[in-house]
C-alpha cells in the first residue's frame, strides 16, 4: 500500500485532534474530541489522562473513515501536545497514579515560593533558561510524588513513569515499548540542561526527583518509536515526530530564520521567536527554549506565554455567560466604537510572561452606568491584543531585533476584529496563514522529515502560504494611548496581597 500521508496528533488543553496531511502540506481529513477540566481547588486545574488516550483513538479512527483511509497509507506519525502538562503512571498497570496536572494549575505555588526563598532562581534560570513557576512540569511532579499515597514505594520499585502528554501517549501507542520525550517538551520542565541537553542532576537533586522515572531524550525529527499493532489498527508505523504545541506551530509557520516570530491564539498565548543555534537568556520575563533538535543540530527560540487566551472569550461564554458562541464577541465588539475606557485583564491564574505574578488577579476596570455586554466583549478581545505587545515588546528589547511582522495561528485567527486591532496595537503587519492549525502541521512536517517524505526544510518553506494579511491603520499617538491605559490596568492587577487575598 502506498504511504501517501502524515499523520498528527495535537493533543492540547482543550481537545484531542488528528489531522491526515498529504504531501503538499494539506489536509486530508481531521477529527476532534473536547477534553473535560477538572477544577479540585480554587486555582488548579487537572485532567484525565485516559482521556488524552481515548481521545486520540477515537479521533484516529474518526479521520481514517472521513478520509476513506487505512493505517497502511501512513508514511509516520507526528505528535505535539500541551507542554508542561505532567503524568505519572504505573508501568505494570498501565494506569495513571493521579490526574494530569495541566500547566495551567497554581497548586504548586508554595514549592515555588520554597524554591525562590532558598535562593535557587539563578540556578534553575541559568540551566533551563526558564524561571521558576508552577507552571513548569518540575514543582508538579515533586507534587505528586509528595501528596498521591503509594507513589514513592512504586517508584523505589522501579514502577512509576514520568512524562508529559507526548510521552505518555507514545508510551500508550507503542504498547509501553517506548518511555521517550523531545528535547522541545523537556526544555519546559525546568529539569532539562539546555547546555548539555541531558536531565540536570543539581536540579533534579533540588526537587528531590529521581532521574529513573523520566524520559529517554529524543531529537525532534527522527524516528523514536514505533506504534505496537495489536494497539494501533494492526500497523507498526514509525512516530518520527515530537514537539511541544509551540515549538512544533513555530515549526510550521517555517520560522526558520534568526528573528522571525509567530504567535498561537489557543486557550493560552505563545510568542515564540526563532535566534538560531545560541542560548539568548532573556533579562526581561521571557523564557528560553530548545525550539528543535534535528540531526544533532539544536536551535532554540525566546518565548513569551500568556495565561489568558482564548480561554478570556470561553470565560465570556461559560462564566458570565453573556455571550453563548465565540463569534458572538467579534459581533458585540464591533457594535461599539471602543471600550468606553474598560479595561479587562483576565489574570485567572495569575500573570505570565513578562510579569510571572503566579498571584495576580483578574479585574475589570473602568465600569460605569454606560458599560455594556458590547464594551466587555470587545475589552476581553482586546486584551488578548495587549498581551501580545506585552511580549513582542520584549522580544525586541531582548534580541534586538525589531519584527517586521507577526505571524499567526490558532482559533482566535477567525476574529477579523482580533486581527485588525492586533496589527493596530503592534503596528505591524499580521500574517494569516491558509492553514491555522500549525501545531499539527508543523509535527506532520518533522515526522516527514525524519523519515524523509519531505527533503529538506526549503521543500517545506515553500508549502507555506498566505491567506489574509491585516495592516495597521491606527495612528501612533492614539496607539500608544491605549497601550499606555493597559498598562496601568495591569498594575491594578499586580496589586493583589497574596497574603491578606485582598487587593491593596
Amino acid at each position: 500500500m502506498e504511504k501517501k500521508y502524515i499523520m498528527a496528533i495535537d493533543q492540547g488543553t482543550t481537545g484531542t485532534r488528528v489531522i491526515l496531511f498529504n504531501h503538499e502540506g494539506q489536509v486530508h481529513s481531521k477529527a476532534y474530541r473536547e477534553i473535560r477540566q477538572i477544577y479540585p481547588n480554587p486555582g488548579w486545574v487537572e485532567q484525565d489522562p485516559m482521556e488524552y488516550w481515548n481521545t486520540t483513538m477515537v479521533c484516529t479512527k474518526e479521520a481514517f473513515e472521513k478520509g476513506g483511509v487505512t493505517a497502511s497509507e501512513i508514511a509516520a506519525i507526528g505528535i505535539t501536545c500541551q507542554r508542561e502538562t505532567t503524568v505519572l503512571w504505573d508501568k505494570d498497570t498501565g494506569l495513571p497514579v493521579y490526574n494530569a496536572i495541566v500547566w495551567q494549575s497554581r497548586q504548586t505555588a508554595s514549592i515555588c515560593e520554597e524554591l525562590k526563598t532558598r535562593g535557587y532562581e539563578d540556578t534553575v534560570k541559568n540551566k533551563t533558561g526558564l524561571l521558576i513557576d508552577a507552571y513548569f512540569s518540575g514543582t508538579k511532579i515533586k507534587w505528586i510524588i509528595e501528596n498521591v499515597s503509594g507513589v514513592k514505594e512504586k517508584i523505589s520499585q522501579g514502577k512509576i513513569c514520568m512524562g508529559n502528554i507526548d510521552s505518555w501517549l507514545i508510551w500508550k501507542l507503542s504498547g509501553g515499548a517506548y518511555h521517550v520525550e523531545d528535547y522541545s517538551n523537556a526544555s519546559r520542565t525546568m529539569l532539562l540542561n539546555i547546555y548539555t541537553l541531558e536531565w540536570d542532576k543539581e536540579l533534579l537533586d533540588i526537587l528531590d526527583i529521581p532521574v529513573s522515572i523520566l524520559p529517554r531524550l529524543k531529537p525532534s525529527s527522527g524516528i523514536i518509536a514505533t506504534t505496537n499493532k495489536d494497539v494501533f489498527f494492526g500497523e507498526e508505523l514509525p512516530i518520527a515526530g515530537d514537539a511541544g504545541d509551540q515549538h512544533a506551530a513555530t515549526f510550521g509557520q517555517v520560522c526558520f530564520q534568526p528573528g522571525m516570530a509567530k504567535n498561537t491564539y489557543g486557550t493560552a498565548l505563545a510568542l515564540m521567536m526563532n535566534v538560531g543555534e545560541r542560548v539568548l537568556f532573556s533579562k526581561n520575563g521571557l523564557t528560553t527554549d530548545i525550539a528543535w533538535v534535528i540531526n544533532n543540530n539544536v536551535e532554540y527560540a525566546l518565548e513569551g506565554v500568556v495565561f489568558a487566551g482564548g480561554s478570556t472569550v470561553q470565560w465570556l461564554r461559560d462564566g458570565l455567560k453573556i455571550i453563548k458562541t465565540a463569534p458572538e464577541c467579534d459581533l458585540l465588539a464591533e457594535k461599539v466604537a471602543d471600550t468606553g475606557g474598560v479595561y479587562f485583564v483576565p489574570a485567572f491564574t495569575g500573570l505570565c510572561a513578562p510579569y510571572w505574578d503566579m498571584y495576580a488577579r483578574g479585574l475589570v476596570i473602568g465600569i460605569t452606568r454606560g458599560t455594556s455586554r458590547e464594551h466587555i466583549a470587545r475589552s476581553a478581545l482586546e486584551a488578548i491584543a495587549y498581551q501580545t505587545r506585552d511580549v513582542l515588546d520584549t522580544m525586541t528589547v531582548d534580541s534586538g531585533i525589531n519584527a517586521k511582522s507577526l505571524r499567526v495561528d490558532g482559533g482566535a485567527t477567525n476574529s477579523n476584529f482580533l486581527m485588525q486591532f492586533q496589527s493596530d496595537i503592534l503596528g505591524i503587519p499580521i500574517e494569516v496563514p491558509a492553514i491555522t492549525e500549525m501545531a499539527a502541521l508543523g509535527a506532520a512536517y518533522l515526522a516527514g522529515l525524519g523519515i524523509g517524505f519531505w527533503a529538506n526544510k526549503e521543500e517545506i518553506s515553500k508549502q507555506w502560504k498566505l491567506s489574509k494579511v491585516f495592516e495597521p491603520k491606527m495612528k501612533e499617538d492614539r496607539r500608544e494611548e491605549l497601550y499606555a491605559g493597559w498598562k496601568r490596568a495591569v498594575k491594578r492587577s499586580l496589586l493583589w496581597d497574596k497574603k491578606e487575598d485582598i487587593c491593596i
